[in-house]
């Protein structure tokens, strides 16, 4: 199916970021087996001359009831096999196929030749097929094969559990395929990727772009930046090797009095549309269309900042986790529909937990206006394959990611997980410590948490879980700057030091980056999790309340994350059930999570403007 995009539908672009006006979706039924003796590579099964016994339905993961497979597993290897009709390649064009994420280790053949390898289960990568092509339409064999370990706890795998069934907080896997597969026919010189990064004060935006190779003679990239009609940017320059910074001047950015129409955030998500055309020396132009927002963030004095001010972050923990799906989203519009929800309850924020969101995701967090914390999802054994694994993969999230708007704060571990003595071992200090510099190096325009929860190394956001079971715990411990100094440098919460390091106040923000955890209601039985069980919708909103009070009336916090937003599996204490039903009304919800904070005292005035304004408004519908 080849799908063209316009206005939202842009958004259902597998790569927001960087869209072509065509795509092929390889998505739907597929071939498919389990090895489970490793017999196929032998066999040739990348071949196609023997049929593979089972359908699975692409993009969801063969242990979710949507690929039609519905099987736990566990299954250490699997095989994907589909049959391609391929037009001729136009002249001067390559044929490119891209894989969204297949966890973990995947091979690709095209007709018996491979073609890439990857390892990584959460992060993209594509092949040139063009060479293996003919001159004619022809049918072609594309075959995968996919290896994904459910007992190597050196891999990067956030909460797919380990054992055979899910416990505690650890949930079903998420083997091979979970991303969109498609094609494109590109240019033979392209652009590979864009990342944008605003410089408000410099009235500049800078653009690193990779091509498919360097150019054999200069060419010229001209980029254009409109909001609407107004046009902000129009530059060319001529570029000589495969990657290149950019240095592009927004003068509307200079008018101080008028520049704040044109910044992006959660009350104002403007984002300003792109469009790039590389034009190689007597060869056919590249065209590429995408979008930046313009702003900035950064921490001072113990507040988060954003555009300049401080600004209350106000979160909640996502697990990005369907019943029916799985990790994969049940559909594009799923995505959108969880931002749309998480922003109606109140929330201006989403920690991703322990994933690697699709880019459709936070394309619609970009849009709609909703900040994101991006995680790695953790290992759980120490050790040089899993320091290697994991600085893998993070690079290519960062690569990935990093020209969102909405992605606000990096998280390269969480809980100490995969790091559990790093309170005593200097090797995992080292490698917590080396992950944030590693993280500021490639990306210093974002705060960066070493280890979200307890146990920091170098952090520029001070964070604590911290799952108190009343108001008055949490006053305690938060309530009062010598309260505050003594739960981070004394015995944290979770019984561990919150702070392992001494002399590095540089006005890092405290932030309760997970609490609550409220379990309203789980089934009868044994088989649920959660931080405390509330017997009613009324017990819950008081207890919900409680909570949320003493964080927003302790001034020394600049923000929280609430766990969680769904039931996820056993674990039940989702502000919603799993199939994203409230469990109050949302108004109820949205009145409680949108109380001024003390911390800020501009949102209770904020807050009082708001009000008058729909009293005028109330009494005076017409505006005159």
């Amino acid at each position: 199916m080849v799908t063209a995009f316009d206005g939202a539908d842009a958004l259902d672009y597998p790569r927001p970021q960087l869209r072509r006006p065509q795509w092929t979706d390889l998505c739907g039924e597929w071939e498919f087996a389990y090895d489970d003796a490793d017999a196929g590579l032998a066999a040739h099964w990348e071949r196609g001359d023997t049929p593979l016994d089972g359908r699975v339905v692409v993009p969801y993961p063969p242990e979710s009831p949507l690929s039609k497979v519905a099987d736990p597993g566990p299954h250490r290897i699997l095989w994907y096999r589909r049959r391609l009709l391929l037009d001729p390649v136009p002249s001067g064009h390559r044929v490119l196929l891209h894989f969204g994420a297949v966890d973990y280790a995947a091979t690709v053949w095209l007709d018996g030749h491979e073609v890439v390898r990857h390892e990584g289960g959460h992060t993209p990568f594509h092949a040139d097929l063009t060479d293996l092509l003919g001159d004619g339409a022809a049918q072609h064999v594309l075959a995968v094969r996919v290896v994904d370990d459910p007992a190597d706890v050196t891999q990067p795998r956030g909460k797919q559990d380990w054992q055979d069934r899910p416990h505690t907080i650890w949930y079903h896997r998420t083997s091979g395929i979970w991303q969109p597969v498609w094609l494109e026919t590109v240019p033979d010189l392209h652009l590979t990727s864009l990342t944008w990064t605003p410089d408000l004060p410099g009235a500049r935006v800078a653009l690193r772009v990779t091509l498919s190779r360097p150019p054999a003679t200069p060419a010229r990239l001209s980029v254009r930046l409109s909001l609407g009609d107004e046009s902000l940017a129009d530059q060319v320059v001529t570029l000589r090797t495969d990657t290149a910074d950019v240095d592009i001047a927004v003068p509307a950015l200079r008018h101080g009095q008028n520049a704040g129409r044109l910044l992006w955030s959660p009350e104002s998500p403007t984002l300003v549309d792109a469009r790039l055309t590389l034009e190689p020396d007597a060869a056919a132009p590249d065209t590429v269309d995408s979008y930046l927002g313009l702003r900035s963030v950064g921490f001072r004095d113990g507040r988060f900042l954003l555009n300049g001010v401080p600004y209350y972050l106000r979160m909640v923990l996502e697990q990005g986790y369907w019943p029916r799906s799985h990790l994969a989203a049940p559909d594009a519009v799923a995505l959108r529909r969880e931002v749309e929800l998480i922003r109606s309850l109140g929330f201006n924020g989403a920690r991703i937990h322990q994933k690697v969101e699709d880019p459709r995701f936070l394309g619609w967090c970009d849009r709609l206006g909703l900040l994101v914390w991006g995680e790695l999802p953790s290992a759980y054994e120490f050790g040089e394959r899993t320091i290697g694994r994991l600085t893998r993969e993070w690079l290519e999230v960062l690569h990935r990611d990093a020209g969102h708007p909405c992605v606000v704060a990096w998280v390269p571990l969480n809980e100490s997980w995969g790091v559990p003595h790093i309170a005593v071992r200097e090797d995992q200090r080292h490698l917590a410590s080396a992950l944030y510099h590693l993280t500021r190096a490639v990306d210093p325009t974002r705060p960066v948490v070493s280890n979200d929860g307890w146990e920091h190394t170098t952090s520029d956001l001070w964070t604590v879980h911290d799952y108190a079971p009343e108001g008055a715990s949490l006053r305690e411990r938060f309530g009062t700057p010598g309260e505050l100094r003594q739960t981070l440098r004394g015995a944290g919460p979770g019984r561990r030091r919150v702070l392992l390091v001494d002399g590095d106040e540089r006005g890092q923000p405290v932030v309760l980056s997970e609490f609550g955890g409220l379990s309203y209601a789980p089934d009868a039985g044994q088989d649920w999790f959660g931080y405390g069980l509330v017997r009613d919708a009324e017990d819950f909103a008081d207890r919900l309340a409680d909570l949320l009070d003493a964080v927003l009336d302790c001034d020394g916090v600049a923000g929280f994350c609430y766990t969680q937003f769904t039931d996820t599996m056993q674990e039940r204490n989702g502000l919603l059930t799993e199939d994203r039903e409230p469990k109050l009304p949302p108004a109820r919800l949205r009145e409680l999570l949108t109380r001024p904070s003390r911390a800020i005292a501009a949102e209770a005035v904020d807050a009082h403007r708001r009000r008058a304004r729909q009293r005028s408004e109330s009494a005076d519908p017409t505006g005159e």
